[in-house]
């Protein structure tokens, strides 16, 4: 009986050790987290925090930051966000090869008051404007901000570099007049298409509702968006997702690749949906190291071009 009220005693101690480490990370975060729209998001239904979209801002330290910045889209069927393995994990693994993460809290059908198309793309265009537009504070290069999605996320971030504007000129908010085209994405089995067929159907459905009109489903099918200005894209999906199908996928590189527009895609055979950096779960764990490769050629992480003019 001792022995076993010792090690239950040691694993009492340890928990509660990892729960405070837990609680003291959680608080560290919470001190980076800003408010996209300080007085209100528009559109905003209510004034609950799930009515308020928020950046967590991941800095590198200054002797590994390579002037490249990240928004980061989680996946949740814009009904939910998963914030650990699509966002927080993600922000330190970037900060892990001096790229800065900006992890997007983008409004959706379960947050405050409920949300569908287009709070979810006018967070992510705030975000990316809002990064670029203090640039200099994050020491970072305006010209290298990037936007990277997982599932749902990635349906979002598609959308972010499919539907851009270069600065809005009509309005007084500065952050607005800087342009929110992402310089780059990653998509990570994402959703692309909204097209009945292909599309993940609680996605579609918790973005435009029970009937969409079809004028929107084609506008936000994003393989049917792509233009020569479409941001350079790194793909990965697995042959085995059966929660969206790596046609999704397979459909945006062939309209960039027609566009002219450099991409990379990896289709792994083994691997199920929402798999995050893939650890433990083999051959796809591979994939975070080919997008260091790809940035890298892109010369996204070389430190000596890590200025620029803002756009």
């Amino acid at each position: 009986m001792n022995r076993y009220f010792c090690i239950v005693f040691a694993c009492a101690i340890i928990g509660t050790s990892l729960a405070a480490k837990v609680t003291a990370e959680q608080a560290d975060i919470s001190q980076k987290v800003e408010l996209l729209w300080p007085k209100g998001a528009p559109g905003a239904k209510g004034s609950e925090d799930g009515d308020k979209p928020t950046l967590t801002i991941y800095l590198p330290s200054k002797e590994k930051a390579t002037g490249t910045a990240v928004v980061i889209c989680p996946g949740g069927g814009y009904g939910h966000l998963a914030m650990d393995h699509e966002g927080h994990q993600i922000a330190r693994w970037l900060n892990s090869f001096g790229v800065a993460g900006f992890i997007l809290k983008y409004r959706h059908r379960n947050s405050g008051a409920g949300y569908g198309h287009p709070a979810p793309l006018n967070d992510a265009q705030r975000a990316v404007s809002m990064v670029r537009s203090r640039a200099k504070e994050f020491n970072i290069n305006p010209n290298r901000i990037g936007i990277l999605g997982f599932s749902a996320g990635g349906h979002l971030a598609s959308t972010a570099g499919t539907h851009f504007h270069k600065g809005r000129s009509d309005t007084k908010d500065p952050i607005d007049r800087v342009s929110c085209r992402p310089d780059f994405m990653v998509l990570i089995y994402p959703v692309i298409s909204l097209i009945e067929w292909c599309a993940h159907s609680g996605s579609r459905r918790n973005l435009l509702g029970n009937k969409p009109d079809e004028k929107l489903v084609e506008n936000l099918s994003n393989e049917r968006q792509v233009t020569p200005e479409t941001p350079p894209t790194f793909l990965v999906h697995t042959y085995e997702d059966k929660g969206v199908p790596a046609e999704n996928s397979i459909y945006f590189y062939l309209a960039l690749r027609k566009a002219k527009v450099p991409a990379e895609m990896h289709i792994y055979q083994k691997g199920r949906h929402g798999f995050g950096l893939g650890q433990k779960h083999g051959p796809v764990s591979t994939w975070p190291l080919r997008c260091q490769d790809w940035m890298r050629g892109l010369g996204l992480l070389d430190k000596k071009s890590s200025e620029g003019k803002q756009k």
